[in-house]
């Protein structure tokens, strides 16, 4: 009992740390004054930012996992688990869009965001609807591959897992390097060029993508970060994830050096291609994925590591407090972030909006102008977690 509770936090506080990256990196005090590790790559290249959400598709992964092996003895338990896994992906995908109308809705009311207002420009893709569709995804590939062990349970088989993950990183990159692009040719790894960025541009139209999504910022918007077939290499993190749960079931008194090794075996691996197929979270390249999946590998093993410390486990009490509730504590922050643009607090006889009166009062405490940013970015993580803490108290789990 003693290895296994460990083992079972590492996972909530790894996802917990993602959950608070996001927050971190969305939430700044000013946006200009954010630390640049704190800001997604311009383009090529990758920044702690970036590692965020790689991280938290590699936690679903690895819950994923952990649920095998599992009984799929008969036809009622096969459409049974079929079942669970297309409704929670559907779920996820239609409450992805629902927190996409919001956005547009607050800009109809008047908040000064970037983009346009009403439905006829609601983003159809973005994070939810990504981790969705990589659930589904991931979880079919796992159960296709699956080998039966006994009792009509079955189990990961991780080098049919492997050769998966094989074959959607080079065929993406085949795709990318040899499939033409109407007007821009072949093998353009830019924000108008690529080939993600005009399937999404042809499937869901120009309305309907990230606002910001352009080479400038500035719009109109020609890819999407979230794009639909960027969503195949995105799934290989969620399926490394899976491998390490398969890991840790196979034997976890070894399992944390052997992430680890793995881990910065992905890294190198990640860097190597580095030179051919560019490190890019946008496009999120095959060498993207093996760098991020590397690096959520070995941040796993350390909390592993640190979680068998008393102190560590206290340390990290906050991230596991959001880890337990990251679905809700995505919309929360997302809900702040909505309302962080309209005019409704006082300060100095004029009315501001919540994220510059935050980095107002930070200010005047901290008058490094990125640590005030910061500390406002921090607070938000702050209200996040002491919003979700009675929920924690009383192990009551939001889950889809």
């Amino acid at each position: 009992m003693t290895q296994r509770l460990p083992r079972l936090e590492a996972l909530d506080v790894l996802r917990g740390l993602a959950v608070a990256g996001m927050i971190l990196v969305v939430s700044p005090g000013d946006w200009s004054m954010a630390y640049a590790q704190l800001q997604h790559a311009a383009w090529h290249g990758a920044t702690l930012a970036d590692m965020v959400f790689p991280t938290f598709l590699f936690s679903v992964g690895m819950a994923l996992g952990l649920s095998f092996p599992r009984l799929m003895a008969d036809t009622a338990q096969r459409r049974l688990f079929w079942m669970r896994l297309i409704r929670r992906s559907i779920t996820l995908v239609v409450l992805g869009l629902v927190v996409e109308a919001t956005y547009v809705w607050t800009i109809s009311a008047g908040a000064p965001y970037p983009g346009h207002g009403g439905l006829s420009y609601v983003r159809i893709p973005g994070i939810l609807q990504r981790i969705g569709l990589c659930y589904l995804l991931g979880g079919a590939l796992i159960v296709v591959t699956s080998r039966t062990i006994a009792d009509g349970r079955i189990a990961i088989a991780p080098q049919r897992v492997l050769f998966c993950i094989a074959a959607i990183l080079i065929g993406y990159w085949a795709l990318l390097r040899f499939v033409p692009v109407p007007g821009f040719g072949v093998g353009l790894l830019t924000p108008d060029g690529s080939l993600p960025a005009f399937v999404d541009r042809t499937l869901f139209t120009v309305p309907h993508l990230w606002p910001l999504g352009s080479a400038t910022g500035q719009g109109p918007a020609t890819y999407d970060p979230e794009g639909l077939l960027s969503t195949l290499p995105a799934t290989a993190n969620l399926l490394f994830g899976a491998l390490a749960a398969w890991a840790w079931r196979q034997n976890s008194d070894r399992a944390t050096l052997h992430v680890a090794i793995a881990g910065t075996m992905l890294i190198i691996a990640g860097l190597a291609l580095d030179p051919v197929f560019e490190i890019n979270k946008r496009l999120w390249t095959s060498s993207f994925a093996l760098f991020s999946s590397g690096v959520s590998a070995l941040v796993l093993a350390l909390l592993v590591v640190t979680l068998r410390a008393p102190v560590g486990r206290a340390i990290a009490t906050p991230f596991r407090v959001l880890g337990g509730n990251a679905i809700l504590a995505f919309l929360i922050s997302t809900a702040f972030s909505r309302i962080s643009g309209f005019p409704l607090l006082p300060w100095r006889g004029a009315l501001l909006a919540p994220q510059q009166w935050g980095f107002a009062v930070a200010s005047t405490m901290l008058p490094n102008p990125r640590l005030a940013s910061l500390a406002c970015a921090v607070a938000i993580v702050g209200a996040v977690t002491a919003l979700l803490w009675p929920l924690h108290r009383r192990a009551i789990h939001f889950r889809i």
